[in-house]
C-alpha cells in the first residue's frame, strides 16, 4: 500500500486514445458512450446505485453508501472509492437504525483514516494497512450498534478501492460479485447463514438451501452476539471489470446468469442498477433491494 500512495504523489502521465466518429444508431451511441467511459483519463470509477422497498415489505431496512473521487495532478491519478451495502434486521425500526449506523460508521471511519491524509496539504501514509483500517471500521460500527440499537443488527458488505487494489469487508449475507465480460460471475463474499454452512458441511444441497425455511437465518451480523472478526481480503483488479454489491433482495430471487446479462447489456451502470431492481421486483420482490454497480478502470 505504501508503494501505491507513493505512486499517487509520484510522477506519471498518460494520454487517452483516439475515439473514431461516424453516423450511428441510438444503440451504437449508447455502446460508444460506455466504451468512452472505459478509456477516460484520468482513470476513474463509474458508479451507479438503485434501491427499492420491494413488493412485499412496507418499510426499507436497507442502507447504502457510495463515495468516489479522483485526484489528478502532474504526478498522475489514482481513483478512490468506498461502497457499502447494509441489510438491517430486528424489526423495521431496529433494522433501519442498525443499517444506517453501519454505513455511517464505516464510511466516516475509513474516510477519516484514509481519505483525509491523502487530501491534506502534506499528504501522508495512513496509519495501518487497508485491511486493518477496514477491520477497525467494521468493529467500530459493531460497537456503536450494540450500544445504541439493542436488539438490532445488520449485514454489511463494503468495498474500498484505491487504484487497482480492492479490499472487501463482509459480515452477513449481502454479497459482492466481480464480473469480467462473459466469464461466470465471481462471488467475492461468503454468506454467514445457517443454510450456507449446512451446504458447506454437505448436509444440504444448493437447491435445498434455496428453499429452506431458515435460509435467512444468520450466525454472524453486526450488532448481534459477541465480538467477531469480519471476513476481509484484498485483491488486485488488473483489467476492466464490474464490481456489484447487493443485498439478498436481489441475489435471492434473480439468478446469477440473469444478473450478469442485465449488467453487460445495459447502456450504463445507472440503467443496469435500475434493471436489476426491476428484475427483483418482477420476481416477486419479497425483500428490500439494494444495488451498487461500479465500472472499474482497466
Amino acid at each position: 500500500m505504501r508503494r501505491l500512495f507513493d505512486h499517487i504523489i509520484g510522477s506519471r502521465k498518460s494520454s487517452a486514445g483516439d475515439i473514431p466518429t461516424r453516423p450511428v444508431s441510438y444503440g451504437d451511441v449508447a455502446t460508444g458512450l460506455e466504451r468512452l467511459k472505459k478509456t477516460l483519463e484520468p482513470s476513474q470509477l463509474i458508479v451507479g446505485c438503485a434501491q427499492s422497498v420491494g413488493k412485499q415489505r412496507q418499510h426499507n431496512e436497507d442502507a447504502l453508501l457510495t463515495f468516489s473521487a479522483t485526484l489528478a495532478t502532474n504526478g498522475g491519478s489514482v481513483p478512490f472509492g468506498l461502497f457499502v451495502v447494509a441489510d438491517g434486521m430486528g424489526g423495521h425500526q431496529h433494522g433501519e437504525q442498525a443499517s444506517t449506523l453501519a454505513v455511517r460508521c464505516v464510511g466516516s471511519y475509513i474516510l477519516r483514516k484514509l481519505y483525509t491524509p491523502l487530501l491534506s496539504l502534506k499528504p501522508s501514509h495512513p496509519d495501518g494497512s487497508l485491511v486493518e483500517i477496514m477491520q477497525e471500521g467494521v468493529q467500530e460500527a459493531h460497537r456503536v450498534i450494540v450500544k445504541q440499537v439493542p436488539g438490532g443488527g445488520t449485514t454489511l458488505t463494503a468495498a474500498l478501492i484505491l487504484g487497482n487494489q480492492m479490499t472487501i469487508a463482509h459480515v452477513g449475507d449481502s454479497r459482492a460479485y466481480l464480473i469480467y465480460g462473459n466469464e461466470p460471475m465471481e462471488v467475492l463474499t461468503r454468506d454467514h447463514s445457517l443454510v450456507k454452512r449446512l451446504v458447506e458441511l454437505g448436509q444440504l444441497t444448493t437447491a435445498e438451501a434455496a428453499v429452506h425455511p431458515q435460509r435467512n437465518v444468520l450466525y454472524r451480523a453486526l450488532g448481534q452476539g459477541e465480538a467477531f472478526t469480519p471476513d476481509i481480503h484484498s485483491i488486485q483488479v488488473l483489467e476492466a471489470a464490474y464490481l456489484l454489491l447487493c443485498s439478498d433482495g436481489l441475489w435471492g430471487v434473480v439468478p446469477e446468469a440473469e444478473i450478469q446479462r442485465l449488467v453487460l447489456q445495459a447502456c450504463s451502470v445507472e440503467d443496469a442498477c435500475q434493471g436489476l431492481v426491476d428484475a427483483a421486483n418482477e420476481a416477486g420482490g419479497p425483500d428490500n433491494i439494494s444495488v451498487i454497480l461500479i465500472r472499474l478502470p482497466g
